[in-house]
Parts: C-alpha cells; structure tokens; sequence
C-alpha cells in the first residue's frame, strides 16, 4: 500500500480548496442511483480497509461503524500521519457528535470546504452523506496530490493512465467510467509497469468479466491493491460510477509511483555512465595511439643514429635514399597522427571538465610533453643523421679520389725504380777504360739527380697514404703495405746510389778522358725529362671541385701552363742539339760511337715521344676543365632556382604564421562560422603544398648533383620543413580550440552573445594579443567580470585554470572557468541519490536490482566496477554503490 504522509504535509491550503470546491460542486441526488451507490459503497469500504488494517482494525457497514467518530478519527490518523485530539469514549450521542466533529475539523484544516456534510447526519448513519464525506477524504489524501505536467488530481491522474496505456491496443482511456468497463485498462496499467503479471496479448475485448477479474486478483496478490469493486458492478452498469472507478485507479498510481522514480533514477545513472564509458573509451584509445607514436619514435631513433660506416660513395647514396623515402613516405603520417593525438588530449580533457570528472593522466612516459620531448629528440636524430651522411658522402668521395691518385703515384714510382737496384749493383766499371769509368760517373750523378727529384714523389705518396688512414679508408692495410715497400725500396736505393758512388770516385783518378758533351745533354736532359714526367702526371691528375671559383682557379694554373710550354721546347731544341753536335763531332773526326751516352739513359727518340705526348694531353685538359666549369655553372643555376622558391615559401610561411595569430584572438560571429572560416583557412594553406613540392624537388636535385652550400638563400630544406609543420599544427589547434567552445556551449548552455562577450573581455585585458595572459592581467579580468577576489580565491582559481602552474591563462580555461561557475552539472551526491532510489533506501545494492533497473550493458558495467559492501547491514553479494559514485568524480580511487 502506500503511504500519503509526506504528500499532506506539503498540500497547499489554497490549491486544495479551489480544487475541492470543484469536486464538491456534484449532484448529490445520484448517489440514491442503487448501482452507483453499490459501487461506491464497496470502493470506499476497500480503500478505507487498506488503511485501517495498517492500524489492526476495519469497517464492515460504511454509514454504521463511522458514526461514532473513533475509527474515523483512526483512519484520519493512518493516512495523515498526524496525531488528532483524544476521542471521547462515552457511548452518548454527544460524546459521537464531539469525535465527528473533531474529524471534520481535521479535514477542514487541510484546507478543504466540506458542504452540506454536518457531524449529526453522520452519527445518524445518512449513507449519501458519510460517502460524501468519503469521497472528500480520498480526493484531499488520496488524489488531490496526483500532478503531470503542470495538471493535478483528475486531471493529472487521467493524463499519467492515458500515457501509461498509449501504446496499448484496444485501450482508448478518455474518462474514469466507461473507458475502464472492458477490463483492458486495468490489464495494461500493470503490464506497462510488471509485464511479468500480464500475458496481455491473450486478452479479449469481447470478455470484460475475465479481464477485470484478472486485473483485480494480480494487483491483490502481487501489489497489495485490495479488491475494491466485483466485475460484474461494473460491467452491468451503463456507466460505472466515476468515483469508485478514480478511487480504485489512484490506488494503481500510487502503487507504480516508487517505479516511476526508480525509472528516473536509472535514466540518471545510465546518462553519467555513458559519459564515463565514452570517457574511458577515449582514454584507452589516446593510450594505444601515444603507446603506438612513442614506439615507432624509440624503434625509428637508434636507426637515425646508427653511424656504421660504409666503403663507398655508392653504398652511402642507397642509405641517403633509404632516408629520404623516410623522410617523404614514413614520417609524414606520424605527423599527422601527433596532431591527432595532441587534439584528441585537449577534446578529452574538455569533456571531463563539462562533465566534471578530473582531468585525465595519462600513463607515465605519454604525456603529450613526453610525446614532444620524444618528438624532439627523434628531429634532432634526424638533422645529425641527415648531416652525418653528407658528411661521409664528402669523405667517401675524398678518399676515392685520393685512393686513385695514391695508386697513380705508387705505380709511376714504381715504374721508374724498376732495375734501378740491378743497375746499381752491377761491377761495370771494374773493366772499363777510363774514360768508360768517367762515363759511368757522370751517368751516376745523372742518376743521383733524377732520384732527388723523385724524392717529392715519395714524400707526396706519403702524405697521401697517411691522410687515408687519417680518413679511416678502408683499404688501408693494402695502401700501407705498398707505401711501406716503397719507402723501403728508396731506402735500398739510396744506399746503393751512395755505395756505388764511393766506388766510382775511387776509381775515378785513374780515369781522366770524360765526353762533356755527353756529360752536359745527360745534365740538361734529365730534369727535362722528369718535368715532361710531371707535367704529364699533372695533365692526368684527376680533379673535385664545389664551386665556380675553384673551377676556375684550376683553368687559371693550366693555361698558366701552357704559357710556358714555348720555353720548354726551346729547351728541348737545346738538348736535341747537344745530341746533333755529338753525332757532328764524331763524324767530322772519324770517332766511332760505341753506342749509348754513357751518362743517361734518356734518348732524344724518348724526350720526343714524351713531348708529343704531352703535347696530345693539353686539348684533353682543356676538354675536361671546361667540362667541370659547365657543370658547376649548371650547379649554380640550381642554387638559385632553389633559393627563389626557398625564399618565396619561407615568406609566406613566416606571414600565414602571423596572420593565424591574428586571426586567433579578432575572430567574429558565431562560432560555428568561425569553424567554417578557419577550415577554409586550412584549405588555403593546404593549397600551397604544391609550393613545397615543387621546393623538395629542387632539394632532390640539390643531393643529387652534391652541392653543399648556398650563398643566395639563408634558408634550408630543414628549417622550412619544421616551419610547414608547426604551421599545420596551429591551424590544427585553432580548430580545435573553436570546436571545444561549441562543445562547452553547447553542453553548459552558454548563449553565443556570452561567448562574445567573454572574447571580447578576454582580448581586452590580453596585452600582447598572445592568446594567453599572466596571473595578474587575469585577476583583471575576473575583477572586471564582478568577481571580487582575495588572495586564496585567486590561487583556487588559478589552481583550476592553470593546473600546471606555467603562469599563463588561455581563452579556452576561461570559458571552462565561467561555464563551471555559472552553470549546473550532475555530482556525486546525486549519483548516490540516484543509486539510493534504485535500492529501496538500502546502504547497498545487489547484482540483481542492477539487471533489472539499468541496461544490460551499463549494469554490468557497474557489477565489475563496485566493490563489496562491508557495512553492519551488509547481505551475501551487496556491492558498494557509494564509494563507486564518488570515484566516478574523482574524490576516490574506483
């Protein structure tokens, strides 16, 4: 049954008379209808019943057991919950009177007008006037209370049966007399709220009898509604009466109200564990994807600074493109999904301060400074890695090049040492004439000379061998092998050159007749012939250059070369000539030459072979000389090809950068049109990346043809590459600055003009036009907003909107501000409220009252998440629905 007593109590004495007056303004004369009569009489004996019994006690005759006042007073006292005056135990009419009375004031005194009903006509047993008075004891307490949407008692109590049975087929509930005659009605008021009673589908109109004892008999075993009219009371009445019809219906109102709070209370906590469930949701999600960054960042950095070196030029171009496919096909999408992940942090922290959660921590190492810091440190990675192979590209380049000339050097000096050690071991002189040995000196000191301009050659073989391992060449063993046997073979020789010229000096004061014409070709000859030997060494000498200016230089010293090339060949005429006078001398006085000049082993035949030579070399180094500077003159139209679009998207970056810092704090109109101008934005800017494009392709060039420098542009590929990205960036965060103030508008309920003007304020008291303020420019700005602060306000306040304590104060922490200041959101206390409700004023709750008032999936939701309840009242499988609440907000760990 239920219980009126908190319902009285706050009736308001106004409201119920006029309503009563209504009610009492009724034909008196159709309560002598014996049908009506009947019905109300068993109605309002049933309904009395189901109170007094409360009190141990009931009624049998309405009219007779009321009339001397002492169970009237009782059932006043049980449905009220008030104490009335102490009844008159006398059995005299006046003593009956006074107990009447005192009923009737009773009533009186919770503001209803009782007309025409007097104490004496109920002591004397009047039924028209004791069902009256009945009847205006059920409207006061039992219907008078009943209120939908703003509707109350008849009204009300129609409107809640008329939407309770809605969806009900062959239910039209348009009245309280014959729309319930069928029996139906009462059928679909329980099976809208205890389908579990009412197998309703096998319900016949035609069969009212059957329905309305069915209706009867369920709520009278299972919801302590007791049986208040017979079936056939009001199926063989043209119009049951309306009366016992709304007094048995309110009984079925105020046994279904718990289960309409319970209802509300469930829609409560299934709204606030959406919210959580999509908050966790979100939650996990920015952890797999900072997780998932943070990993391809740790596995990507030991590859970047991974410095194995290789043994060619070749080798370390595949790396430099290995790196450049990461650079254009890998990182890009991480980029895009460290903006992603930087968005999702600030959506989601945005939703929980709507929602009044506290602020999500993410797992120690994901932070989004962790994921920055990260960030960082892989760019940098990056810019060394990049550089460390340019880097070893030159190095490589330079060893080769050195290599080769090594080689080129070692095999020239070898060449020329080939039997030298032979030559000067040989015996020749201790058998010959002496004017043989004085050949064979002067041949010697030739020697002597041609092996002291060999001597830069082996110190320049040397220095090469020695600036390759100070490069870490990789076949240094092989090169310190061959110039250690070289540097050994010219200390051999210099030993033998100075062993056998003691010889010689010995023997040379025996001999006196010398050929000094021989002497003198061999003299001049030799260091003809090793210039020609440098000479065409150098016109062989493989050449790197950078620049124009180094090109030049190098066509400077050949066509300086060149110009002594006409002395050099009077030189040769000179020597050849020597040679002529020779042959003239010998002839014009009959001396029979013995063969070679016994001084030299240089022949005209080789000193003119070795000029042609040489001669052929010059045009093929005028050929490749002007090769070279066609190529550098090439290069240096790429620097500048580079550096106009380098400058041109360098500009415009550094220009769009300060136009969305403009753009940021003097936006106008409504939010969403600044959603929609600041995604056209984007787009614009995204419509440049051609321009970058096209600047990378340039930079491929660049790589490719090895050009290091570039004196037209103090921009590099690097410093545009990071300024494109921190471009995107806060266009991106711009965005999504606006798109979580629409989220705060739209779930705090702030209008768009309370925006504006919070921007306006805001821009106000925001000097630098920064976005952001310092502590004191904001205690400024709340003063102005009529906040008046002392200290430890302000440092709660700061502690809300700069909780990382940098000292600044963004736009979208005030908006969060204002709107939590301003505006309701649901707490714990009403979860627990709410939870309270659904388990019948327990301190606990069960397993099974969760399945049965929530979702299954939010009930289960809570079943994992609560812990046992360990209070003194606590029954097998209570679960702690309190400390579940508070943690949903923070206040305790779940």
């Amino acid at each position: 049954m239920v219980d009126y007593h908190a319902a009285n109590n706050q009736s308001s004495a106004g409201g119920v008379q006029t309503y009563m007056e209504q009610e009492n303004d009724w034909d008196r004369d159709l309560l002598l209808d014996p049908a009506w009569e009947k019905q109300q009489r068993k109605t309002f004996t049933a309904w009395c019943n189901s109170h007094l019994r409360k009190a141990g006690t009931q009624i049998e005759n309405i009219e007779e057991d009321f009339r001397d006042g002492l169970k009237l007073m009782l059932l006043l006292e049980v449905i009220s919950g008030e104490r009335l005056p102490k009844p008159e135990r006398g059995k005299m009419r006046v003593h009956k009177i006074n107990n009447v009375n005192k009923a009737l004031d009773f009533i009186a005194s919770k503001g209803v007008k009782l007309v025409s009903i007097g104490a004496e006509e109920i002591v004397d047993g009047n039924a028209k006037m004791t069902l009256g008075m009945i009847w205006t004891i059920i409207l006061r307490f039992a219907i008078q209370d009943i209120s939908v949407e703003e509707t109350s008692a008849k009204e009300g109590l129609l409107l809640w049966c008329q939407r309770k049975t809605a969806p009900y087929k062959n239910v039209n509930v348009q009245n309280f007399h014959i729309s319930w005659k069928d029996g139906l009605a009462f059928n679909a008021l329980i099976h809208r709220h205890r389908p579990d009673l009412i197998d309703y589908d096998s319900l016949r109109k035609d069969d009212p009898v059957t329905n309305l004892n069915n209706a009867f008999e369920v709520a009278e075993k299972h919801l302590d509604i007791p049986k208040m009219l017979d079936a056939e009371d009001i199926v063989n009445t043209a119009r049951p009466d309306e009366k016992a019809i709304m007094t048995y219906v309110s009984s079925f109102y105020h046994a279904f109200s718990g289960a309409q709070k319970a209802e509300t209370a469930a829609n409560r906590i299934c709204k606030v564990l959406a919210v959580n469930q999509e908050n966790e949701q979100m939650m996990e999600d920015y952890e797999k994807l900072a997780s998932e960054l943070l990993e391809w960042i740790r596995r990507t950095i030991p590859w970047l600074e991974n410095r194995t070196q290789e043994k060619t030029v070749q080798d370390m171009q595949a790396k430099q493109e290995d790196f450049r496919d990461y650079r254009c096909v890998h990182k890009p999408p991480k980029v895009q999904e460290k903006c992603q992940l930087e968005i999702s942090f600030n959506t989601l922290q945005t939703k929980l301060r709507l929602s009044n959660r506290p602020a999500f921590m993410p797992s120690e190492g994901r932070m989004v400074s962790d994921i920055n810091g990260a960030w960082h440190t892989l760019e940098g990675a990056e810019k060394g890695y990049e550089e460390w192979i340019l880097s070893e590209i030159r190095r490589l380049e330079r060893l080769e090049h050195l290599a080769e000339k090594f080689h080129q050097k070692a095999a020239i000096h070898e060449s020329w040492t080939d039997g030298k050690e032979a030559m000067l071991t040989q015996k020749d002189y201790e058998t010959s004439t002496l004017s043989e040995v004085k050949a064979l000196l002067r041949k010697h000191e030739a020697f002597e000379s041609d092996l002291a301009a060999h001597q830069d050659r082996v110190e320049q073989i040397a220095a090469i061998a020695q600036e390759l391992n100070e490069l870490d060449y990789y076949d240094s063993a092989s090169v310190n092998a061959r110039c250690q046997k070289i540097c050994d073979q010219w200390d051999v020789l210099g030993a033998l050159t100075q062993s056998r010229k003691e010889s010689l000096e010995r023997t040379e004061k025996q001999l006196e007749s010398i050929d000094e014409l021989y002497l003198e070709y061999a003299k001049r000859a030799a260091p003809f012939n090793n210039w020609m030997e440098g000479a065409m060494e150098d016109l062989q000498d493989m050449f790197i250059v950078h620049n124009i200016e180094e090109i030049q230089g190098l066509i400077t010293a050949h066509e300086q070369f060149k110009s002594t090339l006409a002395e050099a060949n009077k030189e040769r005429e000179a020597i050849q000539a020597i040679q002529a006078e020779v042959q003239k001398i010998a002839q014009s006085n009959g001396i029979k030459l013995s063969g070679a000049n016994p001084y030299t082993t240089i022949t005209p035949e080789s000193i003119d072979n070795k000029w042609e030579k040489a001669m052929d070399m010059v045009p093929l180094r005028d050929n490749a000389l002007q090769d070279e500077l066609n190529k550098q003159n090439s290069n240096d139209t790429l620097r500048a090809k580079f550096a106009t679009q380098a400058n041109t998207v360098g500009a415009y970056i550094q220009a769009k950068m300060e136009e969305i810092g403009r753009i940021s704090i003097e936006m106008n109109g409504t939010l969403e049109d600044q959603l929609t101008n600041l995604r056209e934005y984007q787009k614009t800017i995204m419509s440049y990346m051609p321009e970058i494009n096209t600047l990378e392709g340039y930079h491929q060039l660049i790589q490719e043809a090895l050009i290091f420098d570039n004196q037209y542009t103090s921009y590099t590929m690097e410093h545009l590459r990071v300024g494109w990205e921190q471009l995107l960036t806060t266009i991106a965060r711009t965005i999504n600055e606006v798109e979580n103030q629409i989220l705060t508008r739209d779930a705090k309920g702030i209008s768009q003009e309370q925006l504006q003007e919070y921007r306006a304020s805001f821009n106000h008291f925001d000097k630098k036009r920064s976005g952001q303020m310092v502590s004191d420019d904001f205690r400024a700005l709340l003063i102005s907003t009529g906040n008046s602060l002392g200290d430890s306000e302000f440092s709660r306040i700061m502690g809300i909107v700069d909780p990382n304590g940098s000292g600044a104060v963004t736009f979208q922490a005030f908006i969060d501000f204002m709107s939590r200041e301003t505006t309701d959101t649901d707490t714990a206390d009403q979860v627990i409220a709410s939870f309270k409700i659904l388990a019948a004023d327990k301190n606990f709750i069960t397993a099974d009252e969760l399945r049965r008032e929530l979702p299954p999936d939010q009930a289960e939701y809570c079943i994992a998440r609560m812990a046992p309840y360990t209070g003194p009242d606590a029954i097998p499988g209570a679960l702690d629905y309190m400390s579940f609440s508070t943690a949903l907000y923070g206040e305790s760990d779940l």
